[in-house]
């Protein structure tokens, strides 16, 4: 395999991790506020379907945009209602609300199903595509590629580098002290619930307008990737750049399935599509294994130096979730 095609490839990591890394982190900024929104599938679905439907009839990408994230806003408004001001269960309503979405793309979709609309295409940046490897890599993406990736940085500048993402932090993490310190946890939690709804909802058009063009009903390929961005959510430790990492690594195994059919023919095809669900959910698993018990015992049994190198990395992967994540917050 030649150099071009690897970094082909590779580009094409990038460019179809971009709605995986944008609804990552629209999940992250909601789960940091103490909120779960597990309508993410069947919301990725029908902001998929619906906004592609708007850029046929409007023949506008930036409506097929707009309309993703009204989808996405309005479903997490939903989840923000059920969930923080009538208290109900968080996992309840929002896979509820993941089946209803599913069910809805796939039914309100059949008109559209194969119709031709506009694609987002590639932009490559002056003087910067010219650099060796980087500017094949980085440089010659779509605009929403670019999107992503410098979301990625703002994303965590704002959750630990501001005042507000601080108090972002306290409303997940302890939100009867960030009350006392004048934040209006109720407010904030709606907020961020929304924005982070609006972020996922513009993950499903970003398919349908230029990873996967047009909508195919049930063979568009999307379904389940809802809740892969909810594995990698865990996965990234609530961290942006960590979540990006994840979500990257997902495309690079699908990537990678794509790359080995060829030279696995015995292998069916449909295994290599599907092989990158269970491995990424696999490696979610390894990331946080090392807080059960009978890790603690094995690492205890090791050498002192293979030991503490052990423990060094296996610190590094594990990941705390927010304090009060998924609990209704009570004013006393």
């Amino acid at each position: 395999m030649g150099n071009d095609i690897i970094l082909f490839g590779l580009a094409g990591v990038i460019a179809s991790g971009a709605p995986i890394v944008i609804a990552v982190i629209g999940e992250t900024l909601t789960e940091r506020a103490g909120v779960i929104n597990l309508s993410l599938n069947g919301v990725i679905l029908l902001s998929a379907m619906i906004g592609f439907w708007v850029a046929v009839e409007t023949d506008s990408l930036f409506f097929g945009f707009l309309a993703g994230m009204v989808v996405g806003a309005l479903v997490a408004t939903i989840v923000a209602f059920s969930s923080i001001t009538l208290k109900q269960s968080q996992v309840a309503v929002g896979f509820i609300l993941a089946i209803t979405c599913r069910d809805l793309a796939y039914f309100l979709g059949n008109p559209i199903m194969g119709s031709q609309g506009p694609i987002m295409l590639s932009t490559s940046i002056p003087f910067l595509k010219d650099i060796p490897i980087l500017g094949r890599l980085l440089f010659q993406q779509s605009l929403m590629t670019y999107i992503s990736i410098i979301m990625i940085g703002v994303a965590w500048f704002w959750i630990f580098k501001t005042r507000p993402g601080l108090m972002l932090q306290g409303i997940g993490e302890k939100p009867a002290a960030a009350y006392v310190r004048g934040a209006n946890v109720q407010k904030m939690r709606y907020f961020y619930t929304i924005v982070g709804g609006a972020l996922v909802g513009l993950a499903g058009p970003l398919y349908t307008l230029s990873v996967k063009p047009g909508w195919k009903g049930t063979i568009t390929g999307l379904d389940g990737i809802g809740w892969i961005v909810l594995a990698i959510t865990i996965f990234g430790g609530w961290n942006p750049i960590r979540a990006a990492f994840g979500a990257y690594l997902f495309a690079f195994l699908q990537w990678l399935g794509l790359v080995l059919q060829p030279y696995m023919t015995s292998i069916p095809s449909q295994v290599l599509q599907v092989a990158p669900f269970p491995l990424m959910i696999l490696a979610l698993l390894f990331v946080n294994m090392g807080n059960t018990e009978w890790m603690e015992r094995l690492i205890a049994s090791l050498p002192d130096k293979v030991r503490l190198r052990a423990v060094k990395i296996l610190r590094s992967m594990q990941s705390r979730q927010p304090g009060a994540l998924g609990t209704p917050f009570e004013r006393q």
